[in-house]
């Protein structure tokens, strides 16, 4: 009988010990599925980094300016428009006499109270015996309605709408917000979006001129997204310098809309992706190596590829192609040429290495596809390594698009590529997009 208990004490802790080891996996479950619910819940839970490509706090450096750079404050004013002394006689506490008395400076910038500045305006209209109907005209407006339209935006009201809804991303009901709380001008979103449209119609030409800009460019930088127009099934695309950006709308995803934008005589260097819009025109082109980067790290995930020796290689070898690049200026020519002759020899030996591995020979078939325009960068100084510079012009498009979705009828798609493309060039040049517009709305006093 003691033999028996004994075996059963043991069994019973045990048991015991088993059951313990049972309850702590299943409140550790328990607390894992309340982590997953509340991640569900939050907003920002599909778009926040995961841990794993998190910066580890000790790698983590102070936000800012590196340590010792020139200090930076407030530009002094231009103008000063008031002035105004306090003197200090005697001691604001106790009256008694203020000795060692020193001048202290201080600027205070100020938005006074705004009020719209209405003008009555009086034209004539007429009929000349040479030329028909005539009428007279002033720099203050945009257009001959009258009735139930005469009483209309001056250009700088106007163009400050533009500024905000265009160029800064603020919806047509916020834009109208802003113009009534802050500026005293009372206008409904479809009147907005008709004077936004009479404002792109004006600058149609200069839209034409972006354009034509773009195809005596040494270099484009394009990309795509998706977009809306009344619905799904649009794209955005984008092409851009240095000096300029053209945005375009259509239902197509396809290479003649490249050819459209750039023309068939394009002789510049077309920098993008590797989407296959791309290859059909017959320029010059260059792949972005961002992306080929992107590529070959998706391709080293899979645990046996990690250490792929070739993959490593490939990296080396774009990395190598950036430097090169980025010394060019530095170099001689005759060393340059000799530079990318070695690359591009570098470049024939890893397509023609045999793989061992699935993701060596996907990135090994995707770079002997684009072989042509693997280099392209080293050949045209205009044309950088990457695409990067299209895809920033593309942020400020994608996030008006995750405000407003888009547009809603083909004549806001009209308004939006024109207005859009003009203010992100103006950004680009330092030039005032409101000045910019004001200057080109009035009506012309020759108009007939």
């Amino acid at each position: 009988m003691e033999q028996i208990l004994e075996a059963l004490r043991e069994e019973n802790q045990q048991v015991r010990a088993e059951n313990g080891r049972l309850r702590q996996e299943l409140e550790a479950a328990y607390g894992r599925i309340a982590e997953l619910e509340q991640a569900a819940a939050r907003q920002a839970a599909p778009f926040r980094r995961t841990d794993s490509r998190k910066i580890p706090p000790e790698q983590q450096r102070r936000p800012g300016r590196k340590p010792g750079h020139p200090g930076a404050c407030r530009a002094m004013p231009r103008q000063v428009d008031h002035e105004i002394e306090v003197p200090l006689d005697a001691c604001p506490w106790c009256g008694w006499l203020v000795r060692d008395k020193a001048l202290l400076d201080q600027y205070i910038e100020e938005i006074p109270p705004l009020r719209p500045e209405v003008t009555r305006l009086t034209t004539w209209s007429g009929v000349c015996a040479c030329c028909g109907e005539v009428f007279s005209t002033h720099p203050l407006q945009t257009s001959r309605a009258q009735g139930a339209a005469s009483v209309q935006l001056g250009p700088r009201a106007l163009a400050l709408a533009a500024m905000l809804n265009k160029q800064l991303g603020i919806t047509m009901r916020g834009t109208c917000r802003v113009l009534r709380q802050v500026c005293g001008l009372s206008i409904t979103p479809g009147g907005l979006a008709q004077g936004l449209a009479g404002v792109a119609g004006k600058l149609a030409c200069e839209y034409q001129a972006l354009l034509q800009g773009l195809r005596n460019s040494p270099a484009v930088f394009a990309d795509e997204t998706s977009w809306w127009v009344g619905g799904p099934g649009w794209w955005l695309w984008v092409f851009t310098t240095p000096q300029a950006t053209v945005y375009r709308v259509d239902e197509s995803r396809g290479s003649q809309v490249v050819k459209e934008t750039l023309g068939e005589e394009f002789g510049g260097m077309l920098v993008s992706d590797c989407l296959s819009s791309y290859d059909p025109p017959a320029y010059r082109k260059h792949k972005c190596i961002a992306h080929h980067l992107r590529a070959i790290h998706e391709a080293r995930d899979p645990p046996q590829e990690r250490d792929s020796p070739y993959l490593r290689e490939w990296e080396l070898f774009f990395q190598t192609v950036m430097l090169v690049y980025r010394l060019r200026p530095q170099w001689e020519p005759a060393f340059f040429a000799e530079r990318r002759a070695a690359l591009e020899q570098w470049c024939d030996r890893l397509l023609g290495q045999a793989c061992g591995q699935p993701g060596e020979e996907k990135v090994r078939h995707r770079l002997a596809k684009q072989r042509p325009h693997l280099l392209g960068c080293l050949y045209e100084p205009a044309a950088e390594p990457t695409n990067n510079r299209a895809e920033r012009e593309l942020r400020p498009a994608v996030i008006a698009r995750k405000l407003s979705c888009g547009n809603k009828t083909p004549a806001g798609r009209t308004c939006w590529e024109v207005l859009a493309s003009i203010a992100r060039t103006c950004s680009q040049r330092a030039e005032d997009f409101v000045d910019f517009l004001a200057a080109r709305l009035p009506l012309s006093p020759q108009a007939g």
